[in-house]
């Protein structure tokens, strides 16, 4: 589907709701499939990506349904599964469940989507592997196949700081006799820790590392926030196109989730938090954005993993503020659903953008006047796609957006409730 995005000069105005973290979504499914009983998931993500971890846990033997609020009834125990397990182009699903299915009783095979099919899992094989699992893989991509095999506790130091790694032995972790500890350069996002602790597992933070020991969950009622990831565009948005005042409301204030509002902070974007609040063992609160006149950052380091997600989006934003933005440290961005420094540089520029790819991030030169006027494409990538949107909202000429339809694995809701601030 080709999306036609016009420069919209009026500004934005008025409030939403972001709606539900797919992160936190993930999770929520995954942990209650795991606790003995009944399990209340209020705000479950409409993106098709939670769907696919939803999908596996009921191929698993749980039974969950939908009644307004997403409950989940579970005997503790996982079933073998009677077909392959499809994670559609879910990262985040399949090494999570690489993490679940590893010391079950049972085979099990992890498929996905072609964009999935190319994406690396040795980053979680290799540690599993040191755990004592017996896991077969397509040169470290999937189809991977799980054997049943009983775990042990490790103590693993991680050269990359991701929460995905991260999650996948933690999850491993919980059927293992003793203590398995990560430790990570620096500290990725930690919705896992927070729910695992909320449902009870015996688990510990100490700086970058994170314990856990077997556990036995407890089931609970979950209320997911809203998606920062998915108030990125909206926060950007009301900072570079004119006249623009909006309120995200139940926005998710994770520490290790607001890289972005430190980088707008920096960058000197007016931007303001009202009513905190902590629902589910998560920080909350509404975001006030409203437009601004933008200077340069530099932007690396332990910020990177806060903000991995956004970068496409932050690179949108640059290309507004005065001065060079640099991004770097950020090499794992080329490992997402699309080699997304590449991209993003290859699809700005096409409008105009003063933009260099370097080999783990950009140079961005600013402020530029987006011109437009062309045809970008999204790579089977929904961040991409969201981030060229964006853009669109202040380019001179329209640009027709191909591939837009990829926007529903994380956030059907984009452009209506976009249009909801322009009208």
């Amino acid at each position: 589907m080709n999306k036609i995005v016009k420069k919209f000069a009026k500004g934005l105005r008025g409030g939403i709701t972001i709606p539900s973290d797919k992160s936190i979504s993930h999770r929520a499914v995954m942990l209650a499939s795991l606790a003995c009983g009944k399990s209340v998931i209020k705000n479950f993500s409409g993106g098709q990506d939670p769907k696919s971890s939803l999908e596996i846990c009921k191929a698993l033997g749980v039974n969950a349904e939908f009644n307004g609020d997403l409950t989940v009834y579970s005997r503790g125990i996982l079933s073998a599964p009677k077909a392959n397990l499809d994670c559609g182009n879910s990262g985040t699903t399949m090494r999570f469940m690489c993490g679940i299915l590893a010391g079950q009783g049972f085979n099990s095979v992890l498929v996905g989507d072609e964009s999935l099919s190319k994406r690396p899992m040795k980053r979680v094989i290799d540690p599993l592997t040191l755990m004592g699992a017996k896991i077969q893989s397509n040169d470290g991509k999937a189809p991977i196949e799980i054997f049943p095999q009983e775990l042990n506790a490790i103590n693993y130091t991680s050269k990359l700081s991701s929460a995905q790694v991260k999650s996948c032995i933690l999850l491993a972790g919980l059927n293992c006799e003793g203590k398995t500890s990560f430790t990570e350069p620096y500290v990725s996002r930690d919705h896992t820790e927070r729910m695992l602790k909320f449902m009870g597992a015996d688990i510990s933070v100490k700086e970058n590392t994170v314990t856990v020991g077997k556990s036995v969950l407890e089931p609970r009622t979950i209320e997911i926030c809203g998606d920062i990831s998915s108030a990125a565009y909206f926060i950007v948005a009301a900072l570079i196109v004119p006249n623009s005042e909006i309120i995200l409301k139940n926005v998710g204030l994770n520490p290790t989730r607001t890289g972005i509002l430190k980088v707008v902070q920096k960058m000197g974007g007016n931007i303001e938090i009202l009513d905190k609040r902590t629902v589910s063992g998560e920080e909350v609160g509404d975001i006030k954005v409203c437009y601004s006149e933008l200077k340069s950052c530099t932007i690396e380091g332990e910020i990177i993993p806060q903000l991995i997600d956004e970068l496409p989006v932050i690179a949108v934003l640059a290309t507004q503020a005065e001065g060079t933005t640099v991004v770097k440290d950020a090499q794992d961005l080329r490992n997402k659903e699309s080699d997304r420094i590449k991209a993003v540089v290859t699809e700005l520029k096409k409008s105009g953008a003063n933009i260099e790819e370097t080999q783990d991030g950009f140079v961005i030169e600013g402020k530029t006047e987006l011109k437009g006027g062309c045809t970008v494409e999204t790579y089977h990538d929904h961040r991409l796609a969201m981030s060229l949107y964006t853009a669109g909202l202040i380019c001179q000429e329209p640009i027709e957006i191909n591939g837009f339809e990829w926007v529903n694995i994380s956030f059907p809701e984009f452009e209506m409730l976009f249009n909801n601030l322009i009208l």
